[in-house]
């Protein structure tokens, strides 16, 4: 075992055991690895972990491969065959990785040619792509300050005068950051779409391609100027949904056809393999002119989400008001509500300025709080009912507009009226999903 303590990620080596002999790359382990196993890369691409106990190891080759963190890509422009211009911004997330098979590594896939060898199919509309990898995070990484630096860059692709504007981002979170863009970025003169990926890129079942390539036609052909969520609409490769970034959620950890809209129907479909776009929704913000474009872009950090159940301890409300926070959303239980020992923290709160959006965390139907005693009290000590906007998108409103607008008479009365179609006042049968119903 002498001479282990020089071997690093990336070497070349040979274990010997026994009567067996390996040689396999050093890759680095896990948490789950215990600390007398060394894991190895074969020849066949398979990872294998070996017991160092009673085990020959000879480096073969120093530094055999680099294993580690890459840097950012630069900036990079793709000609394409087409006659439109688009911008993509990465953030992350698994629609821009895929696992380099020499190392066992997951490495970002948005150079230029892997862009084009990941769906050559995505530039036959396209002139010219510019890509930008502003982040290499995990969308759980995010946070308020990640978004304005999303919605600052948008911003300067959509003043370009850009066909479209595709984010690339992970799933987990995606709601959330389509919701922040949908109110930073006002009067779109073109869609702007987040994209992701619940597989990457390399694996057969990836829906990274799919979902890429449903965006230039979007771009192309949607009547809208609204920030979207384009994904899969079925587990098969037979159709990409176009969601409102506002009425959108992650309702399955591993479906490809994870994202629903939530009491509203998605604004468009695109089907494949012709890529065929259809509007399905005609309540949209349509495409503004480019001189009517504005964009704020800041948000505060001093918002919180909370969700409401049984046994919830009050102090949390009060702990959040002695840290400073300047807004509270609440995801109540049913028509929202929150335990009626909370009321006096709530009112506290409020007194101090602090203000609270009250959502449900049934997500389908409208905040209703005049029905039962709770929800009557909590209105009177200040809380503003959320009608059906979604959790992460009355967080994300809120979070705006603290950080935009200074009066908070103003910031109550914005909360309630709807600035990007996040409140729909008209619910009928068919925005609830049909395997609900028995």
């Amino acid at each position: 075992m002498a001479g282990l303590r020089s071997i690093e990620f990336g070497d070349l080596v040979r274990v010997i055991k026994k009567n067996i002999i390996l040689e396999g790359i050093v890759m680095p382990a896990t948490e789950f690895t215990s600390s007398d196993v060394i894991i190895l890369k074969l020849s066949n691409g398979y990872n294998v972990g070996v017991s160092l106990k009673d085990a020959k190891i000879e480096v073969l080759k120093k530094s055999y491969v680099s294993v580690g963190a890459e840097p950012l890509q630069a900036r990079t422009c793709i000609e394409g065959k087409g006659s439109m211009k688009l911008s993509l911004i990465s953030t992350g997330g698994t629609i821009v990785s895929k696992v380099e098979y020499e190392t066992g590594a997951v490495k970002p896939a948005l150079t230029a040619q892997d862009l084009i060898e990941l769906a050559p199919e995505f530039l036959d509309k396209i002139a010219e792509l510019e890509v930008v990898e502003l982040f290499r995070l995990l969308s759980e990484d995010l946070t308020p300050s990640h978004w304005s630096r999303i919605a600052d860059e948008v911003a300067k692709k959509v003043e370009t005068g850009v066909g479209g504007v595709i984010v690339a981002h992970g799933t987990d979170t995606m709601s959330y950051t389509a919701a922040a863009l949908a109110f930073a970025l006002r009067n779109l003169p073109c869609p702007v779409m987040l994209v992701g990926a619940q597989r990457s890129s390399d694996r057969p079942s990836t829906d990274s391609v799919l979902n890429l390539r449903a965006c230039p036609i979007v771009a192309l052909r949607a009547p809208f100027g609204e920030v979207v969520v384009v994904m899969h609409g079925h587990t098969s490769d037979s159709y990409v949904l176009v969601h409102r970034g506002v009425k959108v959620r992650k309702m399955h950890t591993s479906r490809r056809d994870a994202f629903q809209s939530i009491n509203d129907t998605p604004l468009a479909r695109v089907d494949f393999p012709e890529g065929k776009f259809t509007l399905i929704n005609k309540r949209y913000l349509p495409r503004s002119k480019p001189e009517f474009f504005t964009a704020q872009t800041k948000f505060s950090d001093k918002v919180s989400l909370i969700k409401a159940f049984p046994g919830f301890d009050c102090e949390i409300i009060d702990y959040l008001v002695d840290k400073g926070y300047e807004g509270i959303v609440i995801e109540g239980t049913g028509l929202g509500h929150i335990r009626g020992e909370c009321v006096e923290s709530v009112k506290r709160a409020c007194e101090e300025g602090v203000i609270i959006v009250m959502t449900s965390q049934t997500l389908f139907g409208r905040v209703n709080m005049k029905v039962y005693t709770n929800g009557r009290k909590l209105i009177l000590a200040g809380v503003i009912p959320g009608s059906d906007m979604l959790p992460e998108a009355a967080y994300a409103k809120l979070s705006w507009l603290l950080a935009n607008v200074p009066d908070r008479n103003e910031v109550k009365r914005l909360m309630t009226r709807n600035l990007v179609n996040e409140i729909n006042e008209v619910h009928d049968m068919s925005l609830y999903p049909r395997w609900y119903h028995g």
